[in-house]
Order: structure tokens, then C-alpha cells, then sequence
């Protein structure tokens, strides 16, 4: 098969190639297929290019060692996102982090949000807001800053949500819920600025 070929492939088939055969250029398209979708959830959860950028290669390599304990029981792009959520929530409970100081970044590279106005003045409002809601966003605690990112940012199925995080449905729901009334209630002092 040539490299056109493959490239068309779905994930299913390139995860069976890496599986069968340790084939790099099936990797290499599943990387360049999820690069950016990984290193946005990355960057949601570390709110640092550099650390989101960190952890998204971290993800990667962890799902090319563990590729062939991939059982197809969910998607590729599941696995990889709760790959890459586990990673995030390692690197946010090491040491090491936690003693760093902190720096919000928010760019409007890495927040996609539909603008159809050219105008400077609609731009700028727009980031301002972003920036208030993503600051209030990195205050939740881990499980409820997952379930925010995960289905109200990311937009995933509560069905994806559940293998990404392990919890059941039912659990996924009350923390999502209460993770939202959290966020309600941060956001609740800064209703004037929005």
C-alpha cells in the first residue's frame, strides 16, 4: 500500500497496522490526524502552550507503548483523549507543578469560537470573555474541570465521557451538573463583566 493509500484508511484499520506490524507511517497519520484536537484538550486542562504541548506528546507516546493493549472496545479518538486526560491530571497532581507558579494564557488559536466579524473592538470583547470564563474554569477541581472541557467544551457523547473517565453515566452527570452550578457560582461575581 503506498503512503495515498494509507492516508485514507479510518482509524480502525491504521490502529490494526500499528498492532500487526509496529508500522510508523499508520502512526505517524493517526498523530497527525489528533495532533491538534489532542494538544486543544491538553491546553484546556494545563492552561500553558508549553505544558499542554508537553502533555500532548506524552500522550502520544504512551498510546504508541500501549497501542497493542488497545482493544477497539471504544474509538481511537476516545482512547486517546483519555490518554490524554490522565496524563493532564498526572502532571497537574505532581510535585513539581504544583510548586511552579501559575500563568493563565488563553489565545484565540486555541479556542475555537466562530467569529464571523472582522471587528477589532468584537474580537477583543470576545478574548476578554474567554479569558474570564477559562480563569474560572482552572479554579474547579480536577473532576469538575473534566467534565466542563470534556462535554461542554470538547462537546463529547456522555457515552465517550464514561470511557475517557471510567465513572458511569449516572456519576458523570451529577458531577457534570455539579461541576456547572460551580462554574455558575464563579462566574456569578463577574456576571456584570460578561
Amino acid at each position: 500500500m503506498n503512503k495515498k493509500e494509507i492516508n485514507e484508511l479510518d482509524d480502525e484499520k491504521l490502529v490494526k497496522m500499528v498492532q500487526d506490524g509496529n508500522d510508523m507511517l499508520a502512526f505517524e497519520i493517526l498523530v497527525r490526524r489528533y495532533q491538534n484536537m489532542l494538544y486543544n484538550i491538553c491546553f484546556r486542562f494545563m492552561t500553558d502552550r508549553q505544558d499542554a504541548f508537553d502533555c500532548a506528546q506524552d500522550s502520544f507516546i504512551k498510546a504508541y507503548e500501549n497501542i497493542r493493549t488497545f482493544r477497539h472496545l471504544s474509538s481511537f479518538k476516545t482512547w486517546l483523549y483519555r490518554i490524554a486526560v490522565n496524563v493532564c491530571k498526572n502532571r497537574l497532581r505532581s510535585c513539581q507543578y504544583r510548586t511552579r507558579k501559575k500563568t493563565v494564557y488563553i489565545e484565540d488559536k486555541t479556542i475555537d469560537i466562530e467569529d464571523c466579524s472582522n471587528c477589532p473592538a468584537q474580537q477583543y470583547e470576545r478574548e476578554r470573555r474567554q479569558k474570564i470564563v477559562q480563569s474560572a474554569i482552572d479554579r474547579l477541581p480536577f473532576d469538575q474541570k473534566q467534565m466542563i472541557v470534556l462535554r461542554d467544551i470538547e462537546q463529547l457523547s456522555y457515552e465517550e465521557i464514561e470511557k475517557i473517565t471510567g465513572f458511569p453515566s449516572g456519576t458523570v452527570k451529577s458531577k457534570l451538573s455539579r461541576a456547572r452550578e460551580k462554574l455558575k457560582e464563579l462566574l456569578k461575581d463577574t456576571k456584570n463583566e460578561l
